[in-house]
């Protein structure tokens, strides 16, 4: 499945039965150098838009929200020790957790790559 995106800058990847979640490009810069991640703890359970992570930056702190419900299976524990990657590859290697969605059709009301696009030009 495509990446689906939040207006809060997550995005959201569906392979199989398993999701992962990280925020974009787009967050990362405009948070600046981040400096540490706090992630959900594995087998915690979210609602769409609940909190489940933080993101501090030198500039900031910013919630990581939950783009679909689901249990948390599993944390990108590398981020703890080497949390530029979210810098360096957020839409890759700089992900933060992946879970099991309890409603995957909760993803048809998120964004696609083009509107997602076309929302960051309104934010300019």
């Amino acid at each position: 499945m495509p990446v689906r995106f939040t207006r809060d800058h997550e995005w959201i990847r569906l392979d199989g039965d398993t999701a992962t979640v990280g925020i974009t490009n787009y967050a990362q810069e405009q948070l600046g150098d981040v400096v540490f991640v706090e992630l959900p703890e594995s087998g915690r359970t979210l609602n769409q838009g609940d909190q489940a992570a933080v993101v501090e930056s030198v500039k900031a702190a910013s919630e990581v929200y939950a783009p679909a419900g689901g249990k948390v299976i599993e944390v990108n524990q590398s981020l703890e020790e080497e949390p530029g990657q979210v810098n360096a590859a957020a839409m890759t290697e700089g992900w933060f957790f992946k879970m099991k969605l309890s409603s995957p059709e909760e993803l048809d009301a998120l964004m696609d790559t083009k509107a997602y696009q076309d929302f960051l030009e309104t934010l300019q």
